[in-house]
């Protein structure tokens, strides 16, 4: 019986103590602290204050530097953000993004070809189920887009939790890159001067050039008949016709005499300038005329390559 009353007296202290234990535990987490110094000279009391909603942050922006340009066409841009957001990132209801050419435009200018370009929903890539989630912001930038060192990519999020979507919670992170230059061009696919005969000089034939990058471009042109070099302007299936026979103007009334006879080596088209292309909707594009006299005495089909090279203007 003694055994027995010693059991329960050690269980019931072991239960005091417990409950000893959770009050004070208790305390220290929901009560608040509350002294004086001598005589009242001060008083110390606790604060407290509990945060139910937090902005998101843009952490970092990471993007491709330098950028090189697809001639005559678009390069895929990528800007990716790494966000967190304390009520979770679930929570994060949008991402955006702005790439522009911070040294010509502010950053609320439209969007427009050369030095402005926005993505209103970038896509959410992967996040760790907790406070954090990476975004890709992608930017479809075109080949005359300005060249430089100052372009920005700024990326925004928002926040959908209940109590601040209506303040449009937000913050921004951004990031600079570099934009090279480009020099390119594209010409119409063939110049054909059709059926002709020994002694016959053919018509203007008109050759197309348009500008493919984003610099103002001077024009420079060689020709040959078989491989770069070889002094001809064709190679028949009989003979052959030299460099000199082919000639080029900007002015296509210009009689065959005034034209500029090809070279082995490459010549500017002089007065031939086109300029970076500053309207989303309509190519630089200028024209060359081209004309052919054909001596004594080639014959059957003739093929001969002309190369233009884009210049620095």
């Amino acid at each position: 019986m003694e055994q027995k009353g010693t059991n329960r007296q050690r269980m019931l202290a072991l239960s005091i103590l417990s409950l000893v234990v959770v009050v004070l535990a208790y305390n220290a987490l929901f009560s608040f602290s509350y002294s004086v110094g001598p005589n009242y000279r001060n008083v110390s009391i606790d604060t407290r204050v509990n945060i139910t909603n937090s902005k998101p942050e843009v952490l970092g922006v990471l993007i491709e530097n330098p950028i090189t340009l697809n001639a005559g066409g678009s390069h895929i841009v990528s800007c990716n953000a790494t966000i967190r957001d304390y009520n979770g990132a679930d929570t994060i209801s949008n991402v955006t993004a702005i790439f522009w050419n911070n040294a010509s435009i502010p950053q609320a200018s439209p969007d427009d070809g050369n030095n402005h370009y926005t993505n209103a929903s970038c896509t959410q890539n992967v996040s760790d189920g907790l406070y954090t989630a990476n975004f890709t912001c992608n930017f479809s930038v075109l080949y005359f887009a300005d060249a430089g060192s100052d372009w920005v990519c700024n990326v925004t999020a928002t926040d959908s939790y209940a109590f601040n979507a209506s303040v449009g919670s937000s913050n921004s992170n951004s990031n600079l890159t570099t934009i090279n230059q480009l020099l390119a061009l594209n010409v119409t696919s063939l110049v054909d001067y059709g059926n002709m005969a020994v002694g016959d000089t053919s018509g203007p034939e008109e050759a197309n050039v348009t500008n493919f990058g984003n610099q103002n471009i001077n024009v420079s042109v060689l020709g040959y008949g078989n491989k770069s070099g070889d002094g001809l302007a064709f190679v028949c299936q009989i003979g052959n016709i030299t460099i000199a026979n082919e000639k080029f103007s900007l002015n296509q009334t210009d009689p065959y005499a005034n034209y500029v006879p090809l070279s082995t080596t490459y010549q500017m088209i002089g007065g031939l300038t086109l300029l970076q292309q500053t309207n989303d909707a309509v190519p630089v594009v200028n024209s060359t005329y081209w004309r052919l006299y054909v001596p004594p005495n080639p014959f059957g089909q003739c093929n001969g390559t002309i190369v233009f090279q884009a210049e620095s203007s």
